[in-house]
């Protein structure tokens, strides 16, 4: 298609918080900031104006202090915004105790429930006096495994409200998959669910909750939401105890709001690499509702009263993303389970239902939309939707124009990247801008984002590299939990660029401004848009007496990729259905149903370096025609030779 897919009327690009904000940084600094790109630029060239317009114009509460950047020429990861500066996330939140709507759930099953902003301030008090009598102070951490339903964030609030720590995952994940997590953070009190619903079936909880609270380190509080069941089964658990016991004593009062530090942490997420346990990333307070103002309001044009949609659950940066929609005095519509249910009709449903204005989605669902032959845009509404985003996995030109055609024309598509590692977008979304098939429209404002090659240079546009950020950022992680010299984040971020923030993504810059992101350039794993490591895999499938070690990669496929796992077994043992099914069942009960490889294929030998660390890249490569880089740095190059036209593997 030789022209854009979709341009903004004048009046919408007049109306929008975009246009609102350029004026008044232009006002404010003298500047002429004509336009997007002449935004980004002064966003980047002047942060310490850049931040404090966002801070006073989004009408932060709290004390921005005098100073707004310390920036560190010879660290970036030691730069600091508002060092001056306290505020409490919860209170940001909480902007309001009115009886309209605050959130908005519905379930699989059919369950719905709305929340106003008084009610939701209501139950956040009587958490916050809950945990400040099972002792949790500014610091400790509070764990939820909980689905993505209005108690979770309620229960992330108050733990805000105190200065304490949030860290929560999905209840699909296995016992191991919780406990690699949660066993790493120590928390103090555990809040987690009986079951669930998906896929139009229940699933039970209490059984792997036992086998969690057995391991991990003594609990002052193990609380328990009956999701479905009013009277869960509590047998079995030591000193635990359910969600209404746990708030009866008390009764709603003012929510007491406790400021703390810009940097102050406030959650703590989860992100896998290649070896060992998943990386439990620090963020601050200041830096998570800095970044997802300028993100919602600027980037997505989330008004007060929108209703602000994702699809996601408690175990992906999307859920804390959602929940800041509640600092636009936006209501949040709140999802839990299978997106596919009711032959995928269930989220356009649901966006006519509650009259959704920013639906949020991934790749893999448009994609899986497209080949049901679904087509929204005959048999919806959809008339209160003026955004749609897409994140996850890179949405292509079909998708785009899957968009277009069938869900509805006069929609701004905003395809969106970032991540874990920051809780936020490096490339986002821009409102007053064309959007053109397969392309990201902007980098995100406030960030220094270019495309360099291997050696650390700048590409030309149109020319594939390796994603950066090259300027601090109030988002960056204040670190990795239990990383003494944190040395493991700068390794993370830091290493192989110095001084230049890099998070493995591989992607070229447009003709338009824009960005192409053609996925991982790592070996972490992102089937479904959500991101997985390979360590949780092997720790579940080489625990397995017939296999002597497995190696996994993602494959691309149909829009999206899937995992294969390849497996070297013991003498004797052949990969037969049986043995398959035992794989399969391990990872979906010991790690999640995401970890489950769609193919599973045995091999005699596998790739490893001179210093014995297996080989993923070069795997992949050979199964996706590529040349290896660096053969000679693997011990027994030779291996490669079975991964070549296997037909199992063809697509």
């Amino acid at each position: 298609m030789s022209g854009p897919l979709w341009e903004p009327s004048p009046a919408r690009v007049a109306a929008s918080n975009l246009h609102a904000f350029t004026a008044q940084a232009s006002t404010q600094w003298e500047v002429p900031l004509d336009g997007f790109p002449a935004l980004h630029e002064w966003s980047v060239a002047r942060p310490d104006q850049f931040w404090a317009t966002v801070w006073a114009s989004t009408g932060v509460i709290g004390e921005a202090g005098e100073v707004v950047v310390v920036p560190d020429p010879t660290d970036m990861w030691r730069s600091r915004f508002f060092p001056d500066g306290s505020l409490s996330f919860s209170e940001n939140l909480l902007r309001r105790a009115d009886d309209s709507t605050a959130i908005l759930f519905a379930r699989e099953d059919g369950t719905r429930a709305a929340m106003t902003w008084g009610e939701l301030d209501a139950v956040v008090s009587r958490l916050q006096q809950a945990l400040h009598a099972a002792g949790v102070g500014s610091g400790d951490r509070v764990a939820a495994w909980l689905p993505n339903a209005p108690e979770a964030y309620a229960l992330m609030l108050a733990t805000a409200s105190i200065g304490a720590v949030f860290s929560s995952c999905s209840p699909d994940f296995g016992t191991a998959g919780v406990v690699d997590r949660f066993g790493q953070i120590a928390p103090t009190v555990l809040v987690a669910v009986d079951g669930y619903h998906y896929d139009g079936k229940q699933h039970d909880c209490l059984a792997r909750l036992r086998e969690i609270t057995e391991q991990l380190p003594p609990l002052r509080a193990c609380v328990v939401l009956g999701y479905v069941d009013d009277s869960p089964d509590l047998a079995g658990l030591a000193d635990a105890v359910a969600w209404e016991e746990w708030l009866a004593p008390y009764r709603s009062a003012p929510v007491e709001h406790t400021r703390v530090p810009f940097d102050h942490p406030l959650y703590v997420l989860y992100s896998s690499g290649t070896t060992g346990l998943p990386k439990c990333i620090v963020h601050r307070s200041g830096g998570i509702l800095l970044k997802h103002l300028v993100e919602h309001r600027l980037h997505c044009d989330v008004k007060p009263d929108d209703r602000v949609f994702y699809f996601t659950t408690t175990g992906w940066m999307m859920w804390n993303w959602l929940a800041s929609g509640l600092a636009s005095e936006a209501a949040l519509v709140v999802y839990d389970g299978s997106p596919v249910h009711d032959g995928g009709r269930v989220l356009w449903d649901l966006a006519d239902e509650t009259g959704v204005t920013l639906f949020g989605t991934s790749a893999k669902y448009l994609d899986s939309c497209h080949k049901l032959g679904l087509r929204p845009r005959e048999t919806h509404d959809l008339a209160s939707v003026r955004t749609i985003t897409s994140t996850g996995s890179p949405l292509v030109d079909e998708g785009f124009e899957y968009v277009y055609d069938e869900v509805k024309r006069d929609v701004h598509l905003a395809s969106i990247s970032g991540g874990t590692d920051l809780c936020g977008c490096l490339v986002a979304g821009d409102p007053t801008s064309p959007v053109w098939a397969g392309e990201i429209q902007r980098a995100g404002l406030g960030m220094a984002i270019d495309v360099f090659d291997d050696d650390g240079s700048p590409l030309a546009t149109g020319q594939a590299g390796e994603l950066v950020c090259s300027a601090p950022f109030p988002s960056m992680p204040i670190g990795f939990w239990d990383d003494p010299g944190d040395a493991r984040y700068r390794a993370a971020y830091f290493e192989r660029f110095p001084g230049v923030w890099h998070q493995g993504d591989f992607a070229e810059q447009t003709e338009h401004g824009g960005f192409v992101i053609h996925g991982r350039s790592d070996a972490t794993l992102n089937p479904g848009g959500v991101r997985i490591g390979t360590a949780e895999i092997y720790r579940q499938v080489d625990a397995l007496d017939e296999v002597l070690e497995s190696l996994v990669i993602a494959q691309p496929w149909d829009a999206d990729v899937r995992v294969v796992l390849f497996v070297v077994l013991r003498d004797g043992v052949e990969l037969g259905d049986e043995l398959e099914q035992t794989i399969r069942a391990r990872l979906r009960t010991g790690a999640s149903p995401r970890h489950v490889p769609t193919r599973i294929v045995a091999v005699s030998d596998l790739p490893r370096t001179r210093s014995g660390k297996l080989s993923e890249l070069a795997v992949r490569d050979v199964v996706e025609g590529r040349t290896v880089k660096n053969v000679d740095a693997l011990a027994n190059p030779e291996s490669l030779d079975q991964f070549r036209a296997r037909p199992e593997l063809a697509r």
